[in-house]
């Protein structure tokens, strides 16, 4: 029964899942039109060091998560969001809570690599064949100015590198074979 006594609709369930993929679809939507979309200029600029850690840091690390999350993107960089600030905020494996990197540098790249497709916020529709290190150490700080070093494989060094290529205004299509990148622009040409 559903609340009042009135009986509820038969695949009552089945409509809140619609409802709610409907919510998820249109959250992802709004967040995507507030991410910067190549060939916007300022993904191809280099961030600046962040030198204040203040409240106004603290709320841009809170929105770029919601967005990230809305847009169910595993990372963004503050210059996917018009911001020319070196951090990036990304969900790593086997965190509940996002992490944020300010002034984020790889200071230690494994000698193997693995070549896996990628994707990006800033380049809807669009997969393409990187080669990353399979591991690195970054280091940087919290959004409170502590200094932190994370040790990652995989995934999650793969998300790190391509956070930080964004804020040394580099793209994937740069870090891609040329048929590729050929395929991918021609992709993105079409939804301009």
């Amino acid at each position: 029964m559903a609340e009042g006594g009135v009986p509820a609709p038969e695949g009552g369930d089945e409509v809140d899942e619609r409802e709610l993929q409907a919510e998820e679809h249109a959250a992802r939507r709004i967040a995507l039109a507030q991410i910067r979309q190549y060939p916007d200029k300022v993904l191809k600029m280099r961030a600046r060091e962040v030198e204040s850690f203040d409240d106004d840091l603290t709320r841009l690390a809170e929105k770029m998560s919601r967005l990230m999350h809305d847009a169910r993107g595993v990372g963004l960089a503050a210059t996917q969001v018009g911001v020319l600030q070196r951090l990036f905020v990304c969900h790593l494996a086997g965190d509940d809570e996002v992490t944020t990197i300010v002034n984020p540098e790889i200071t230690k790249r494994s000698r193997s690599t693995e070549v896996a497709d990628e994707g990006c916020l800033s380049l809807q529709g669009v997969l393409v064949p990187v080669e990353r290190a399979s591991g690195v150490t970054i280091e940087g700080q919290d959004v409170t100015g502590t200094a932190l070093m994370l040790e990652l494989e995989e995934m999650d060094a793969r998300v790190v590198q391509h956070e930080l290529d964004h804020l040394d205004g580099v793209l994937m299509l740069e870090r891609t074979d040329d048929a590729s990148r050929k395929d991918a622009l021609g992709t993105l040409r079409r939804s301009i």
